[in-house]
């Protein structure tokens, strides 16, 4: 006789599967049989009744509970529409309308249903309860949803302990009657899969602070990419004494010293820089490793495992490396290969094969509070020339992640007091390294830090050309996003989205988020419309802000000294005509952020209006511009920087009106160029904040 669900624990149901996986695995399957099933099931409190007949089905929804062991992020728990519906793309629906997945070791029971509960499904299920008369069924499914993580937390790859790895569990139609009811079921297992050694991901403090660096592959007589990254190491400040080159027959390159081989060290590197061809490396890794002369190795050369013909060899390297962490000490950690390097500020030295004087890298603010992690060095690149202003404390790029993973360095940066922003792009995770990743996503948000992540591939396209750059294996989109978004992250849909995440969590990481408010100001009616039109994203939506009765009152002072109160009507969004200067610009922002029901203020600079200092340099009026102590360039930064709340600049121009944008950027006000990009991007900000918020209450 089976258990009845009511008397169900999760120790029984742990004790039940052990037994089943024994018994089918003695008889050479892999997978579980009808019988086998009913018990399973029905020792986790599942009522499973295949034969029942069609007209004795309750008319409800049908849904689809899975436990999947994924590739990149193990144990994923997913629900959402089951029976023909499970069949549709997902692609059709908004985020999390489909499906919804968690990584199971990152949530429980009542956290997952709250996240089934933005789903089509619970939709459907509350439709018909309210149509019914009927409780809704939370029990049941807060039930059901327990017991599929307490067997996923016991059969999953990272349970050392565990004879069995649970692949999949699909229970797909299931209905929520007074019971949870299962009319289709599968359930597939199989060996514990072997795991690499863990990094020394301490050594990643040698990599970024190297107090001594030696470069294998500088030219003497040309400027091939070796001598591109020691002329940047010097250029970026790191002393010639404290670096060697590698290089047999030389005795100096532009006043470096040089040695004959790594034996000829005298002492042990903090980091060796690889820039040798890609055939060179394999025989120098295993030299790197025999002579422990190097405690962080990069790995420069492209085309390792990126073609057909070097996946067996760079996977045999892979092997070899990550052998080298069962000695004592842990062997060195290899960051690449394929990589184009890092940036350390704080160790002051940049090894990117690009030019400085292609790629000049300011400092734009008092304090550099943030990192960027990527597999593409370009895209890194491309953002920081484009936008400065995102300036990184740190970038790194992972390239093939032959070593050390994503998992591995957001683990280590998440732990870095000095660091408030990680920004991240992603082509694929190497195995089980993307639960190692959304763990580390959790604990940079427990700490108070934003993790902002683009992930590539969403595309059949896409994912082509990813194992073309650097060999990774990109995983299902919706999967990822699902997954990394419930750990805490920020995810961008786009490049641009990215830079704009990215932006504005390091400009306003240090302003309280007391809620989920707007307020709106431009003198530009389409503008003050256009805020409010973007104040929602799938899943959240702020709201306008009603303002107070002394605020309305402040604000008919502040337009009838401006001559304006004839002009404006008082509310919010407020449309505060084009005759507004500078000062009234910012006196309503003040008052608004004074009023208790705002939470966050958006304001259109208004740079074309006549009224506003906002040119360069003015030929009509000379004087009247942004070196004015009147204009906004002086008057706003520290109006942002008395007020805890968040301020968003919009300066909605071109060319001409890129310094005073600039001006105000460098002295730490956050400023977008269009009012859709910086409303879009507080709204996610705000959602992810409050999220956060969320999370370190439960914890």
């Amino acid at each position: 006789m089976h258990q009845s669900p009511q008397s169900a624990t999760p120790q029984f149901a742990s004790n039940t599967a052990a037994t089943l996986f024994r018994q089918a695995s003695a008889a050479g399957r892999g997978m579980l049989d009808s019988t086998e099933l009913l018990t399973l099931l029905s020792a986790v409190g599942i009522a499973f009744a295949p034969e029942a007949p069609a007209e004795n089905r309750p008319s409800a929804v049908d849904l689809r509970i899975s436990l999947n062991n994924t590739r990149e992020f193990g144990m994923v728990i997913s629900a959402g529409m089951g029976g023909l519906d499970a069949d549709l793309d997902e692609g059709n629906f908004k985020k999390d309308r489909a499906s919804v997945y968690a990584a199971t070791e990152l949530t429980d029971a009542a956290d997952f249903l709250g996240l089934f509960k933005r789903t089509l499904a619970w939709q459907r299920l509350a439709a018909i309860a309210r149509r019914d008369g009927l409780p809704l069924p939370e029990r049941q499914l807060k039930t059901c949803f327990e017991a599929l993580l307490a067997l996923a937390a016991i059969y999953s790859p990272g349970n050392p302990d565990a004879a069995f790895v649970l692949r999949s569990l699909e229970l797909n139609p299931a209905h929520a009657g007074e019971q949870l009811t299962v009319r289709q079921a599968q359930c597939e297992f199989g060996a514990a899969p072997a795991v690499r050694l863990p990094r020394p991901i301490r050594k990643i403090e040698k990599l970024i602070h190297p107090q001594s660096i030696g470069i294998i592959g500088v030219s003497s007589t040309n400027m091939n990419f070796g001598r591109i990254i020691l002329k940047n190491l010097m250029g970026s400040g790191y002393a010639k004494e404290r670096m060697c080159i590698i290089r047999p027959g030389e005795t100096e390159i532009d006043g470096v010293r040089c040695v004959e081989n790594l034996k000829a060290l005298d002492h042990k590197l903090d980091l060796l820089i690889v820039a040798v061809a890609a055939s060179a490396v394999y025989e120098l890794v295993d030299e790197i490793i025999e002579t422990d002369s190097v405690e962080s190795v990069m790995l420069i050369p492209g085309s390792l495992g990126e073609t057909k013909a070097s996946r067996e060899p760079a996977a045999a390297l892979a092997e070899r490396i990550n052998a080298a962490h069962a000695k004592p000490g842990g062997g060195p950690v290899f960051l690449g290969a394929n990589c184009l390097g890092v940036v350390s500020h704080p160790g002051s030295y940049d090894s990117w094969f690009i030019p400085l004087e292609r790629l000049p890298k300011p400092q734009k603010k008092a304090e550099r509070n943030s990192v960027m992690l990527s597999q593409s060095g370009a895209f890194m690149i491309t953002r920081i020339s484009q936008n400065p202003w995102l300036d990184p404390r740190y970038m790194l790029a992972l390239g093939n992640q032959t070593d050390l993973t994503h998992g591995d360095m957001l683990n280590y940066f998440a732990e870095l007091p000095e660091i408030e922003t990680i920004g991240i792009y992603i082509e694929g995770f190497k195995d089980l390294d993307g639960l190692d990743f959304a763990r580390a996503v959790r604990k940079a948000v427990l700490k108070g830090k934003q993790v902002v992540v683009y992930k590539s591939g969403k595309t059949a396209p896409g994912m082509g050309g990813v194992m073309g750059h650097t060999a990774s294996i990109a995983g299902g989109p919706i999967l990822f996003e699902s997954v990394v978004r419930q750990a805490g992250a920020i995810v961008a849909e786009d490049f641009n989205s990215f830079d704009d995440l990215f932006y504005i969590a390091g400009a306003l990481h240090g302003k309280k988020i007391g809620g989920k408010r707007l307020g709106a100001i431009s003198g530009a009616g389409f503008e003050a419309v256009g805020m409010a039109d973007f104040i929602e994203s799938d899943n959240f939506a702020m709201e306008m802000g009603e303002l107070q009765a002394g605020t309305v009152s402040q604000l008919d002072e502040i337009l009838l000294a401006k001559k304006l109160n004839a002009l404006v009507e008082v509310r919010n969004p407020i449309d505060i005509n084009p005759g507004a200067d500078d000062e009234a610009h910012l006196q309503i922002v003040e008052a608004f952020l004074q009023d208790p029901e705002i939470d966050a203020v958006v304001v259109g600079l208004d740079p074309t209006a006549p009224s506003v200092r906002a040119l360069e340099s003015s030929k009509l009026r000379p004087g009247f511009d942004i070196t004015d102590a009147k204009s906004t360039v002086h008057l706003m930064p520290p109006l942002v920087a008395r007020n805890d709340k968040p301020v968003i600049g919009i300066v909605d121009g071109g060319q001409l009106y890129d310094a005073m944008s600039a001006r105000l950027m460098d002295q730490g006000v956050c400023v977008f160029r269009n009012c859709a990009r910086g409303t879009k991007a507080l709204v996610r900000y705000v959602e992810a904040r409050l999220y956060a918020d969320a999370l370190r209450t439960r914890n």
